[in-house]
């Protein structure tokens, strides 16, 4: 979300406002209108700013309460504690465990505290981060990460990692996060109609298809609709991962299916930066590329996740005339263009698109296209996410396909 503040003469002062205090807020409204795609997502998203107006209103006057009970009980037991070890025997009798109270723990934090107090402050939720950790001690130090280590056979770490290269999200990796994931991923085998996430749930996992295909289902007008299918080298399950929100859709197994799970604590630890950063770039160019622009957020999210980069020189052949054709292009910099018989036919700049023509018409190329640049940065995306990706386009692509060569 952070991406509105690209290229704008914002501050940093204001980028970093819009990064920590809009984000969160405006993600979770844009969640709930992805997950209930309402007809009118205007008057759905005001009113659903209005609904959490009147809850933080509420919800603000009772942890105010909540907070100011906690204020007093911790004064009651701070007060019945002086007076339990001022009346008390000699601390060195050890008398009834009063020996916790040494000299060496004179200061105020308190390593152990009252089940009725901790019950207390657990039902805060949130609230809870208003307390200092000072005020609690070492119990709820946060943990440093310690990746998992499942282990894998050299045929399973073989498959795992071919099973990850197709995939955006994972095969930009750098060598040593790519080492740390291999690791902590787990293998799981699905049989046919089996359930392997529920719309509604929250996810603490996300998983990566080797093999099969997996329906994403959701409830519409009452009813389980499929709305998606992800088959091998897909990721499912992300979204909670990447936004922490419920699971937005159900994905049952269409037959049996092999994925990688992954944990949320992995995830975030060594995916999730990378990939944050990498969809909203291609968010931003892919409103730049006319055939495109017109999707909306979502949809454009979808095809930034199905694009691979890929880096050619000058004179390289990206598309070689005659061959068959299984991708389709997106030219991100640099400048190409088209050479049909020896003969330049087309030039391309950034933004403009190729290799549709031998997909829809499943006709081998029928043009070169080559480097002109120094280099050249493609995005491409292949012929099963393209028809995935690019139906609400169709019609588009059918009525440009003239003066196309490939």
């Amino acid at each position: 979300m952070s991406s509105v503040c690209d290229g704008l003469p914002f501050s940093e002062e204001k980028r970093k406002y819009i990064v920590e205090v809009l984000d969160p807020v405006l993600e979770e409204v844009i969640t709930q209108t992805i997950k209930d795609m309402p007809e009118n997502p205007r008057d759905f998203m005001i009113a659903l700013f209005q609904k959490r107006m009147g809850q933080y209103t509420s919800n603000r006057r009772s942890v105010l309460q909540q907070n100011q009970d906690l204020h007093n009980r911790v004064k009651q037991l701070k007060g019945t504690l002086d007076e339990t070890v001022a009346n008390s025997v000699p601390i060195d009798d050890d008398v009834d465990g009063l020996s916790a109270f040494s000299d060496d723990d004179s200061d105020d934090e308190v390593d152990e505290i009252p089940e009725d107090f901790k019950k207390s402050e657990a039902s805060l939720g949130r609230a809870r981060q208003s307390v200092s950790a000072e005020a609690y001690g070492s119990w709820n130090a946060k943990k440093e990460f310690v990746p998992p280590c499942v282990t894998k056979s050299a045929d399973q770490e073989v498959r795992l990692k071919e099973t990850l290269n197709k995939n955006f999200m994972f095969s930009s990796l750098e060598a040593q996060d790519m080492g740390t994931i291999l690791l902590a991923m787990k293998e799981c085998v699905f049989a046919p109609a089996t359930k392997v996430i529920s719309e509604g749930e929250n996810g603490d996992y996300l998983f990566v298809v080797e093999r099969g295909t997996l329906e994403c289902r959701k409830l519409i007008d009452g009813e389980q609709k499929c709305v998606k299918e992800v088959n091998a080298g897909d990721v499912f399950g992300e979204l909670a991962l990447l936004y922490n929100c419920p699971r937005a859709a159900s994905v049952v197994a269409k037959d049996e299916c092999v994925c990688w799970q992954l944990d949320r604590e992995s995830f975030n630890h060594v995916v999730k930066g990378s990939a944050m950063k990498r969809r909203e770039k291609y968010q931003n160019f892919l409103k730049t590329v006319t055939l495109i622009s017109s999707l909306d957020e979502y949809e454009r999210s979808q095809i930034a996740d199905a694009l691979v980069q890929e880096t050619f020189k000058s004179g390289d052949k990206i598309v070689t005339q005659g061959e068959p054709g299984d991708k389709f292009y997106i030219l991100e910099e640099g400048a190409l263009y088209a050479e049909k018989s020896g003969k330049e036919v087309m030039s391309y700049n950034s933004g403009d698109y190729f290799g549709e023509l031998a997909l829809m018409r499943n006709q081998p190329r029928a043009a070169n296209v080559i480097v002109r640049s120094p280099e050249a940065k493609v995005l491409s995306m292949t012929r099963a996410s393209f028809n995935k990706m690019l139906g609400p386009v169709g019609h588009l692509l059918a009525r440009d396909v003239n003066g196309h060569y490939c």
